[in-house]
């Protein structure tokens, strides 16, 4: 009995333990931190890839000395989809149509079509509360998936006509001039105006499938265009993303969000210490029910697991590193144990959570879950620049 008490007083206190330490918050203190706009919401669209971006170059803007201004991502997303919807169609319906992206596809956008106020073009013209564009993307793939099996022997002229009517019906024709400041300008003398120069910026990754300091195509999905990306080592990454946030610019952060330690909700992101083996394939499982006989658990340290170059490498060559998803890094935080974060702004609303829409991700898992990066050319270490011959 003595001993039977003794383990359930054991047991007792270490669920009262285990409990603390879920309810204990993380307290973060602010290292540096780059003034930005307000927090957008992408609604019910696979867009991140604009507002993170979109995100970015206004902030770009409010560092060279422009005053806060909301750009219109929709009007970048429209124009996105005739571009795709072009190269599926050169493709043969062999590409990726869809609604995902990266962000040079705002850049090369920006570049041919510069930008507009988001006053000028909402890009939304189906009446519904908010962006949705599921019908529009699934409908006009189903157009393009018979137009490139040329039922007629011969592909008319007018097929591009007709996939861009669509586009158009649901989002509206983008604006050739708007109103800026009492008189008509186009989007690329608004953004000509403001200063911005889309060849000031480059986009960069680390994996060694490809050789260092050299420009690569990135294999992920969403790089429909097979835009290039300088390969740098993840210690020169992680010191891009550095240098930037002290000296005052930003960091627009493309990666994988789909790690347990995860959670926008409670506002950060860790890479989690307790390794899960699934054995749900496994001999016992055949004989043994319940969640708990099927997970092996193991606790491998209180702490973040070390990430090197070769770790890096092998969780994107399993797919546990994916593109999911672009944000925008503003600033640097630690907690109260002194671990690094980037405080990273989301585009999920200002109200999903109680950070206002923000979290902050630990060191170790941007330096693990981070895919892609893009900064402003001045933002990169001279000696960086060198070996990139930049």
């Amino acid at each position: 009995m003595n001993k039977l008490l003794l383990t359930l007083l054991l047991l007792s206190g270490l669920h009262v333990v285990n409990a603390q330490e879920q309810q204990e918050e993380k307290k973060f203190t602010t290292v540096t931190e780059v003034k930005t706009t307000n927090v957008k919401n992408q609604q019910s669209t696979g867009t991140c890839w604009c507002f993170a971006t979109m995100s970015f170059i206004e902030t770009e803007l409010l560092r060279m000395g422009a005053p806060e201004i909301d750009l219109s991502e929709m009007y970048i997303v429209r124009e996105a989809y005739s571009q795709k919807a072009k190269r599926y169609f050169r493709l043969h319906g062999k590409g990726n149509y869809s609604e995902g992206g990266q962000a040079h596809d705002v850049m090369n956008v920006v570049k041919t079509h510069g930008f507009v106020p988001e006053s000028a073009y909402s890009g939304n013209e189906y009446q519904g509360d908010f962006h949705i564009h599921r019908e529009m993307v699934k409908s006009t793939k189903a157009m393009m998936d018979e137009i490139v099996k040329n039922p007629n022997k011969k592909i008319t002229p007018v097929w591009f006509a007709s996939v861009n009517g669509v586009l158009d019906t649901y989002m509206g024709k983008l604006p050739e001039t708007f109103e800026y400041e009492g008189k008509q300008v186009t989007p690329q003398k608004y953004a000509a105006d403001l200063g911005f120069n889309t060849e000031d910026y480059i986009e960069l990754t680390s994996y060694t499938h490809h050789p260092f300091y050299s420009k690569i195509n990135l294999e992920i999905p969403d790089n429909w265009s097979d835009d290039l990306y300088y390969n740098v080592p993840i210690e020169e990454l992680m010191e891009v993303m550095d240098n930037a946030l002290n000296n005052g610019y930003s960091v627009c952060w493309d990666g994988d969000v789909s790690e347990k330690g995860f959670s926008h909700r409670k506002g950060y992101a860790v890479l989690p210490s307790v390794k899960e083996t699934d054995m749900s394939n496994s001999e016992i499982s055949k004989w043994e029910d319940g969640v708990e006989n099927k997970k092996e658990k193991t606790q491998n340290t209180s702490k973040e697991p070390k990430v090197s170059q070769e770790l890096r490498q092998k969780t994107f060559d399993n797919f546990q590193t994916t593109d999911d998803h672009l944000m925008h890094l503003t600033g640097i935080v630690k907690d109260q144990d002194g671990t690094i974060y980037y405080k990273t702004k989301n585009s999920w609303a200002d109200d999903s959570n109680k950070f206002g829409g923000y979290l902050n991700m630990s060191e170790s898992y941007v330096k693990l879950k981070t895919v892609a990066i893009m900064v402003h050319k001045d933002a990169v270490p001279k000696q960086i620049l060198k070996k990139l011959g930049l």
